[in-house]
């Protein structure tokens, strides 16, 4: 049976962000590391840490490089034991993606992962891998025959609510047997367009601020990750935009 509790999902990449979206009052969190690759596998002490220190319900993420999600055998082991020792640690759950160079779902490894996750009674939850393939419909039968609990997407576009219709498809057509999540570019100002017109109960947001750090640049090296105007900032979880998403899914 799908939740039909409206849910904010925040993403966050380190300790600190999770922290500030409990304090914003959030209940679930993606945790990832490097998220200006688009998040990667998170640290464990983090993980830890959030656990004994919070009562949220932690998804984390299992990837293992930036890039594509087409992974070579060495990846996929890496994948599959990064996973379980998360789970071991307390993880609610793994958010992970894996897919054909011909840009299908990987059904073995899809499975594989599934049926790890499921011996720890935890949830399933397919990434933004999906928001490449190339057939939508197709990837939903198959991640519902694997037994997915939930997909993160963006409606095949840059930002959810240029996928609206997208999403408002697959809600209706796959959303009682599957969770619906949109996420990117999602915040207090849209949330309520998307919970309506795509009918879906849960919203996904970084609620992301940026703070100075001035040692990531010299007169003559930049160690930034990020392009112009961010070059010296770096991005984190602002408790009250957190705050302000929660008021306005959960009213």
């Amino acid at each position: 049976m799908v939740n039909k509790m409206n849910q904010v999902e925040i993403c966050c990449g380190s300790y600190q962000d999770g922290i500030a979206a409990y304090k914003g009052g959030a209940k679930r969190i993606e945790l990832n590391s490097a998220l200006s690759v688009g998040g990667l596998t998170p640290s464990v002490v983090a993980l830890k840490r959030l656990k004994k220190e919070t009562d949220l319900k932690i998804m984390c993420m299992v990837r293992p490089r930036a890039g594509g999600f087409c992974y070579d055998k060495t990846d996929t082991a890496i994948m599959m034991e990064e996973a379980k020792m998360l789970l071991e640690q307390g993880a609610d759950g793994i958010v992970f993606g894996f897919l054909k160079e011909d840009k299908t779902i990987d059904e073995e490894k899809t499975q594989d992962m599934v049926k790890l996750i499921k011996s720890y009674q935890k949830e399933a939850v397919f990434h933004r891998a999906i928001d490449v393939t190339i057939d939508i419909d197709e990837a939903m039968q198959c991640l519902i025959r694997c037994g997915v609990d939930r997909i993160l997407t963006s409606g095949q576009r840059a930002k959810a609510m240029e996928g609206i219709e997208c999403i408002a498809h697959i809600q209706k057509t796959y959303g009682d047997k599957i969770q619906i999540l949109p996420g990117s570019g999602m915040n207090a100002q849209n949330a309520k367009e998307m919970l309506e017109k795509a009918q879906v109960h849960q919203i996904h947001s970084s609620c992301k601020i940026y703070a100075q750090d001035p040692t990531t640049v010299s007169q003559y090296v930049t160690y930034a990750y990020m392009d112009a105007p961010h070059e010296s900032d770096y991005d984190q979880v602002d408790a009250t935009l957190v705050k302000q998403l929660v008021d306005v899914v959960m009213r």
